[in-house]
């Protein structure tokens, strides 16, 4: 496991990623900025477009910072989107209301020409320049965690134009021309390793890579499309930071987490819900640090189901590297008040 400097060690969220156990355990939520916010319906109709607010850093600050101050996470996450990486590189990204992201398809090898990591200067630069107002504002002990999406995933949008069910017109491209897709895998690791790089100069403590749509791939496509490249990206950040914690997401892959961790290198993977907590514990005991895998549909009916649940979680990973999570993003119909009652609750336990 990465030695995390000793300075850092004080924000609670980095101890697992030494292989610490923390009681009661560090918690933060994916999406925990978000819809179901009422300030950040605010700001989000203020600021115009979604990629405008995350183009803004004064405004993705404000957005980042307010869960915090709601709740007191003992990290904060960047706000901002896995599809930048391909805006800036060069392909049209659009954000249809109410239909979610909206990309000029790349199916084929020729399509790549639009694309060129010189273009990402200027927006991976008003990014970053999110991630030092975030530096300088949050509180001492409250860690920053900067992200992008894995390569995977993001080529499964590039492709498509749009999300989908089953990312058939990536996976298709990947089977019929292995070189051309290569291509495209490879502008996107090295598009990851500069966007990184430069959050983690501008204060980042920690990184998370988002692989979203890992779950939909074979063993063999697994280990080609989504292995292979995060571990170049950790390599890649490897060689300049050492101490930082580098968290993978294969979602919907529990059955290849510890190739996934194995081939990697990753200090910590999350779990999706539907990972078993069997599984969770295993990992957690070679030393890895685990997050997760909270169902997020459990935070928004509340009550006693999710205390029982929470306490069910640290419990099971006490005395262990656990980061209390989520197993996906807060969805935007969640009662603020259940997240400050699962807060609550976590904070609660002990061993």
């Amino acid at each position: 496991m990465r030695d995390v400097k000793p300075d850092l060690l004080e924000k609670r969220f980095l101890q697992p990623f030494a292989s610490k156990a923390v009681s009661p355990p560090p918690v933060w939520l994916m999406r925990q900025a978000g819809r179901y916010l009422p300030e950040y319906r605010q700001v989000r109709a203020d600021a115009g477009s979604f990629l405008d607010l995350c183009y803004t850093p004064k405004l993705a600050a404000e957005v980042t910072l307010q869960p915090i101050r709601r709740y007191g996470f003992d990290a904060a996450i960047l706000f901002s989107d896995i599809l930048v990486v391909p805006d800036a590189l060069g392909q049209s990204v659009r954000f249809a209301e109410g239909e979610g992201p909206r990309l000029d398809p790349i199916k084929s090898v020729e399509g790549l020409a639009r694309l060129a990591l010189s273009n990402t200067n200027d927006k991976f630069a008003r990014v970053c320049e999110t991630v030092e107002r975030l530096s300088q504002a949050l509180p001492r002990e409250t860690a920053l965690i900067g992200f992008c999406g894995a390569p995977w995933t993001v080529a499964t949008y590039m492709a498509e134009g749009k999300g989908s069910s089953d990312q058939a017109a990536a996976r298709s491209w990947a089977y019929r021309d292995r070189t051309g897709f290569a291509q495209l895998i490879d502008i996107l690791t090295e598009a990851s390793i500069v966007y990184l790089t430069g959050q983690i100069e501008a204060g980042a403590d920690a990184i998370q890579i988002f692989d979203s749509w890992a779950g939909s791939l074979a063993d063999d496509e697994f280990m080609r499309w989504v292995v292979a490249p995060t571990a170049r990206i950790v390599k890649g950040l490897r060689t300049r930071f050492p101490n930082v914690p580098i968290i993978g997401f294969p979602r919907g892959a529990a059955a290849m987490l510890q190739p996934y961790i194995e081939g990697t290198d990753v200090d910590g993977v999350s779990c999706d819900t539907s990972c078993p907590l069997s599984v969770m514990q295993t990992i957690a005991k070679t030393g890895t640090a685990v997050q997760g895998n909270l169902d997020p549909l459990l935070l928004v009916t509340g009550g006693d189901a999710l205390d029982a649940r929470a306490d069910a979680l640290c419990s099971a990973m006490t005395g262990l590297p656990f980061v209390f999570n989520l197993g996906h993003g807060i969805v935007p119909g969640t009662p603020p008040e259940n997240v400050a009652r699962l807060v609550d609750r976590v904070r609660q336990h002990r061993n």
